[in-house]
């Protein structure tokens, strides 16, 4: 009987530990996934598109025998690559909020 006790015991209080970390350590919501999905497309497509509408603009205004569109889209590919990197290596899972 005494081991009964003892089992019951030791479940209830590895219950109540996990239930402990549970609300010490929340774990990453899949929503967050979602959005970081997004804030990374957006930070890519907006300079992007940007240096595209530029570069339309700079082909009138001064002409070159290169393509102001695609230069100033590859440039925005790249600052919007840095921007996502910059983002992720601030919001990845090794970022910790007492690191500040």
């Amino acid at each position: 009987m005494s081991t009964n006790n003892d089992r019951s015991a030791e479940n209830i209080r590895r219950s109540a530990e996990r239930m402990k970390r549970a609300r010490n350590e929340p774990g990453v919501s899949p929503l967050r996934g979602l959005g970081a999905f997004g804030i990374i497309g957006w930070s890519i497509a907006v300079p992007t598109v940007g240096g595209a509408f530029l570069g339309l603009w700079l082909n009138k205004v001064a002409p070159q025998n290169f393509s102001w569109p695609i230069a100033l889209i590859l440039g925005g590919v790249v600052v919007g690559g840095i921007i996502a990197w910059s983002w992720i290596e601030r919001e990845g899972p090794d970022h910790k909020e007492d690191k500040r």
